[in-house]
């Protein structure tokens, strides 16, 4: 059963973890209860021996994929190629 909770961060960390989580394809929420899961889980001395890197690649949904996109812009050296 799902709880309400209200919480406050610095705006930047919220910006940030919004735009995370959307990357990730995974709400905010999700993202933060896997995240306390994962803390509750083990007893954990402190935050520090918290294993971060498996929470991450918990909430990850695959391996990263970078997309990028052909320039519009066409080289000189294409542009002269074209005029022969």
């Amino acid at each position: 059963m799902d709880t309400k909770l209200t919480l406050s961060f610095d705006e930047e960390i919220i910006q940030k973890a919004k735009r995370y989580a959307d990357r990730n394809n995974i709400s905010l929420s999700r993202m933060i209860e896997h995240l306390l899961t994962k803390v509750v889980e083990k007893p954990y001395q402190s935050l520090e021996d918290f294993p971060i890197s498996d929470w991450v690649g918990m909430v990850a949904e695959g391996p990263a994929e970078y997309k990028t996109k052909k320039s519009k812009k066409i080289d000189k050296s294409d542009f002269f190629e074209s005029k022969k």
